[in-house]
């Protein structure tokens, strides 16, 4: 199998990612690792102090030893070597002989003992001297013997014994001996027992941190899980009341501080639920009293309607003022009838009664009828709308009426507040969704009226007449229809550039998906029209392509 860098970079991050989730979604983790890393610091600093505190104490004291012991054996040799008679070669290196054989017994066997004829030394008697043991001549340095020719007192080294590796201290002195001349003297001493018992408190203190630190990763372990038990408790408690199940309570034990704040938690869940039973109950009320009244004043509206007909039939007949008055009734009438159409409307949304008859339809078509169907309105008022539809198909399972009803609320929205500006409207889909755009230059909306345009008989200015009716619900029951369908319906606007509306359908049971078919302010520079048509169908180019195929 071929790896790529890609692949090899993914097997990196997916760990680091899945421990950046966990660290970041885990209270006992962060503060289990944290009192961890601060106990490692603190028992390492501490061990660290400690070991190098014995070790000086240790050694500072051998040396002191060895160079008592040292300067009293050089001593001794430089007087056994001023009060010999030896006279002749033979017997002045019997003579040395002795001598070493001596201080080696004094020395034991930590001591080794090196004995060197000094370079300045003239005598015509030569000596053999050596190491009492192989190899020891390499501990002593140049910058040692350089010492002891210029009479340093008692001139001392660490060094690094041959074939054990064991750390010393070489001791350097002058020995005069008579009619042989200078030598020198080096006393060889091992630490191996100081750096064994070093070596023996540094596993004991390893031990014991790795024991003390266990105990505290334990012991915080324990005490986070005692102190997080009961929130996680409170967070699935918490969660469940936001499902809706409002009896769930937290279990109470002790009198402690989590008892208390259990107890504080189950008092404030109580409140809630009456409060918001409260709130159901006061909102059903409402519901059944919007509807009922909608549904009472059915038959008195329907009354009405029979005698203004009537009315408005016979109005050539009347004088001028009655038939005016007479077309009034009948224009407020119909708005009448709209509004209370609208309000049963929300009144089944509200309750969870809306029901919806699905069919596979493509929605450009659903867009051409309604854009046909107001057409002429716009056209009485000079403004100009322009359909964008982009090729392919654009089926989708829908309740046609009332994604109609979503667009022509969208489209008379944009010709009520245009002022005379093209509206641009735009239909285009991709696997998962459809989107329509509803496109306007005219007046626009300022952030806190983007909030508030889908409330219920909420206007943008409330001083501005009506051109084309409105009860004030269109907005917000459109969205409803929408989120019915498992949809969206967007919406921009910046003050003098217009606003934007933007109907997201899905096409799948997978949902909408990431991706929507087309942005939500709908730009005229990126379709061209192809003459001065009030309609146009124009073929979009799929994402990241400049090209635009136009159809006739």
């Amino acid at each position: 199998m071929r790896l790529t860098a890609r692949s090899v970079g993914a097997a990196f991050v997916a760990p680091l990612r899945s421990a950046v989730r966990r660290w970041s979604r885990s209270m006992s983790l962060r503060v289990v690792v944290s009192t961890l890393v601060v106990g490692i610091g603190t028992v390492a600093a501490l061990g660290a102090f400690v070991t190098t505190d014995i070790r000086d104490g240790l050694v500072d004291e051998r040396v002191e030893t060895v160079l008592a012991e040292s300067a009293r054996d050089a001593t001794t040799a430089q007087e056994r070597a001023d009060t010999t008679t030896a006279a002749n070669p033979a017997d002045l290196q019997q003579f040395v002989y002795d001598l070493q054989t001596e201080l080696r017994a004094l020395g034991g066997e930590n001591r080794g003992l090196v004995m060197l004829r000094s370079p300045d030394n003239t005598s015509a008697v030569p000596l053999t001297v050596g190491e009492s043991t192989t190899g020891l001549r390499s501990t002593i340095t140049p910058d040692m013997r350089t010492a002891v020719e210029e009479a340093i007192p008692q001139p001392w080294q660490f060094v690094s014994l041959p074939d054990s590796g064991d750390p010393g201290v070489v001791v350097g002195s002058l020995l005069d001996i008579p009619v042989a001349g200078p030598y020198e003297l080096y006393f060889v001493y091992s630490l191996a027992n100081e750096a064994a018992a070093l070596s023996l408190i540094q596993r004991v203190l390893g031990i014991g941190a790795v024991v003390l630190v266990g105990l505290v990763v334990v012991m915080t372990w324990f005490v986070t899980l005692q102190a997080v038990r009961p929130v996680r408790h409170a967070a699935r408690v918490a969660s469940r009341l936001a499902e809706g199940r409002l009896s769930e309570r937290m279990t109470v034990r002790g009198h402690d501080e989590m008892a208390t704040l259990a107890q504080t938690f189950n008092e404030m869940a109580e409140s809630l639920q009456r409060q918001i039973t409260r709130m159901e109950d006061l909102s059903r009320l409402q519901r059944r009293f919007v509807s009922d009244v909608s549904h009472e004043l059915r038959t008195p509206l329907t009354t009405i309607r029979m005698a203004s007909d009537v009315l408005h039939d016979e109005r050539g007949s009347f004088p001028p003022h009655v038939a005016r008055s007479a077309e009034l009734l009948s224009t407020q009438l119909d708005r009448f009838e709209a509004l209370l159409s609208d309000l049963l409307e929300i009144s089944r949304i509200d309750a969870g009664a809306a029901q919806l008859e699905f069919e596979e339809v493509d929605l450009a078509d659903v867009v051409r009828d309604e854009v046909d169907a107001v057409a002429p309105i716009a056209h009485d008022m000079g403004i100009e709308i322009r359909l964008f539809v982009s090729e392919g198909p654009h089926t989708a399972s829908i309740d046609r009426p009332r994604v109609g009803r979503i667009v022509r609320n969208l489209l008379s929205n944009a010709i009520e507040h245009c002022q005379g500006s093209p509206v641009d409207v735009a239909v285009r889909a991709n696997r998962r969704g459809v989107a329509v755009v509803v496109r306007d230059y005219g007046l626009g909306l300022t952030p806190h009226q983007v909030e508030r345009v889908f409330d219920r008989f909420w206007r943008a200015d409330a001083a501005r007449t009506r051109t084309m009716g409105g009860t004030g619900l269109g907005l917000s029951i459109a969205r409803e229809d929408a989120q019915l369908h498992d949809g969206a319906l967007e919406v921009w606007g910046s003050p003098g550039q217009g606003a934007s509306f933007r109907l997201l359908l899905p096409r799948t049971s997978e949902g909408l998906g990431a991706n929507a078919p087309l942005d939500l302010v709908l730009r005229e520079r990126e379709f061209p029209l192809v003459g001065p048509r009030a309609q146009v169908d124009i073929g979009l180019a799929p994402p990241g392509d400049d090209s635009v195929e136009v159809k006739a």
